[in-house]
């Protein structure tokens, strides 16, 4: 029993009903919208053996970096290997299970071999995509997607969705006249497109112009914030954009409403409620209450060690909050991921441990100590994920740091190099007086 999908491939073990909500689900997942997993089991629901519909509700638990969602993965993984299935299908199971062993560069390769073979397979390039973000890998972010881009037209369903990562993937590459292009031409052509509008909004971050990233995340805001599953981190890109006007009571705003204001345990939504409390605590802001609102929900996954990108957020909000049991919880869990076979082995040496001793550090004001920590991973802080924006609070801390163990010629020269890439914004926000976090205990 098998159908074919809306680029023409053979989808195994489905049905036309199946199929319809397979479908539903892959342009929700492509949107960042609504509930896709509901919708992925109701296509397993009307065909139990349906491959792909296996292998979107794996990646659907994989790709947010919750603890909880790898052992998931591995049962759905292990059921869905017993069924019939095409070679596309292997490959995509294969990449399922490389990333249930924390095999990240190994399922990017399998998923970039699928779509060399079959460069209209939508969900091979997204997954693939998500997976070049969470390495760091700027380039694989823009190529994986210019390699299949001539194979798709605008009469392809999910073309947009090709316009918005390659948007996103020009912008960590550093050509943001093309990413807004191409971002905006993936929402003239699917207004819902939240990654799109994500990618047209880091143009504006790292262009240094936040007036008019407000203009624009506020130009149809209905778009991109209702339903869905990505409208924390946008929210997150808005109060970043007032931070950088000075507008502290702005930010707040936002984080006490939309960004925090669900008191969220979703990993990716504390990830940004986190930085953006480390910011306002860079400047000044007291907010150890929000802090330990945060720490809160961080607190029962504290040693979950599986991603070095999640650990060194948890450790910002376990220092703002004073909690000393869970900063060592973290860093425990990080020396024992360091021995382990998986890659964020290397991602949490590499960066992820280094940097969490910096955020303490500076958290228990050994400035000098945090100074020298984040010095070091500097140039190489890419390799632990995420993107430049938010990669840019090891530099503010690095810049506070500086100014704090009173390395002065060294804060000036950071500055410096600040404002030539922002010369739009105030380059003196960092606050003569240290942070005000708890007290550890």
């Amino acid at each position: 029993m098998n159908e074919h999908d809306t680029a023409g491939h053979v989808v195994s073990g489905a049905n036309a009903q199946g199929l319809a909500h397979f479908e539903a689900a892959a342009h929700q997942f492509r949107c960042y919208t609504a509930d896709p997993l509901a919708r992925v089991d109701a296509a397993l629901s009307a065909a139990p053996e349906m491959v792909m519909a296996h292998v979107l509700k794996a990646y659907l638990h994989l790709l947010g970096t919750e603890p909880s969602g790898l052992m998931t993965a591995r049962q759905i993984h292990d059921d869905a290997s017993e069924l019939p299935a095409t070679e596309r299908e292997r490959g995509h199971l294969e990449a399922v299970r490389l990333l249930t062993e924390g095999r990240w560069r190994a399922a990017g390769r399998a998923l970039e071999d699928v779509s060399i073979a079959y460069p209209c397979d939508a969900l091979a390039l997204q997954a693939g995509h998500q997976i070049d973000f969470f390495r760091g890998d700027s380039r694989m972010l823009r190529d994986r997607i210019a390699r299949a881009l001539p194979a798709w037209s605008p009469s392809v369903p999910g073309y947009h969705a090709l316009l918005g990562m390659h948007a996103f993937g020009l912008e960590e590459t550093g050509d943001y006249s093309q990413a807004e292009k191409q971002g905006r031409r993936a929402i003239e052509i699917e207004r819902r497109d939240t990654w799109a509008w994500h990618a047209v909004a880091h143009t504006h971050e790292m262009r240094n112009s936040p007036r008019e990233g407000l203009e624009w995340m506020n130009s149809d805001l209905d778009a991109w914030s209702m339903d869905s599953f990505f409208a924390v981190h946008n929210f997150w890109h808005l109060a970043v954009f007032h931070l950088e006007l000075g507008d502290i009571d702005g930010a707040l705003r936002l984080f006490d409403g939309p960004v925090f204001g669900r008191r969220s345990t979703v990993v990716l939504e504390m990830i940004d409620a986190s930085a953006l409390l480390w910011r306002l605590a860079l400047r000044g802001v007291d907010v150890r209450e929000r802090f330990d609102a945060v720490a809160q929900n961080w607190a029962p996954i504290a040693a979950a060690g599986n991603y070095a990108f999640n650990d060194v957020h948890a450790m910002m909000c376990f220092v703002g909050a004073g909690r000393g049991r869970e900063q060592q919880a973290v860093l425990d869990a990080q020396r024992e991921a360091m021995e382990s076979g998986g890659d964020n082995a290397e991602f949490t040496r590499e960066v992820g441990h280094p940097a969490a001793q910096a955020i303490q550090a500076f958290g228990e004001g050994r400035y000098a100590q945090c100074v020298e920590l984040l010095r070091s991973i500097r140039p190489i802080a890419h390799r632990f994920g995420g993107s430049h924006a938010q990669r840019d609070l090891l530099d503010q801390t690095l810049i506070a740091a500086s100014r704090h163990a009173g390395f002065d010629a060294l804060a000036a020269a950071l500055l410096n190099e600040r404002a030539a890439l922002r010369p739009r914004t105030a380059t003196t926000w960092f606050p003569n007086a240290a942070p005000r976090f708890r007290d550890a205990a």
